[in-house]
């Protein structure tokens, strides 16, 4: 399985970037997908992740109402829309992939996307 990520890049406050996600390689069955994010000197933390077969979507507190996550399945991608970005906001967001449930935490996501930085200033 690999995942490969675009659309991260550099923008001002209050504005917006989309993040694309596609998934190649044996995919069948996978449950959940979606975004962690790491900024600099702080832990892995979930963004947004969706179940794959119901559609059924979570976010992170901080990015709710902003942030807009969807997916095509003929294309086996996910989409991360970011509006009204802030400057918390900065960090490596990768795109993972697995088996799982998305209520688990990062450690069980076995499929990761090669990271993608975002930058809000």
């Amino acid at each position: 399985v690999q995942l490969v990520e675009s659309g991260g890049g550099s923008v001002q406050t209050g504005g917006s970037l989309r993040l694309s996600c596609a998934v190649s390689g044996y995919t069948n069955n996978m449950v959940c997908m979606g975004w962690f994010r790491k900024a600099a000197g702080k832990e892995r933390e979930r963004v947004s992740l969706i179940f794959v077969t119901g559609g059924g979507t979570k976010y992170a507190d901080a990015v709710k109402g902003r942030f807009t996550i969807s997916q095509d399945k003929a294309k086996n991608t996910a989409y991360l829309q970011m509006n009204s970005l802030k400057s918390e906001d900065t960090a490596v967001y990768y795109c993972a992939a697995d088996r799982v449930p998305c209520d688990l935490q990062s450690s069980w996501y076995n499929y990761w996307g090669q990271g993608t930085q975002v930058t809000v200033s």
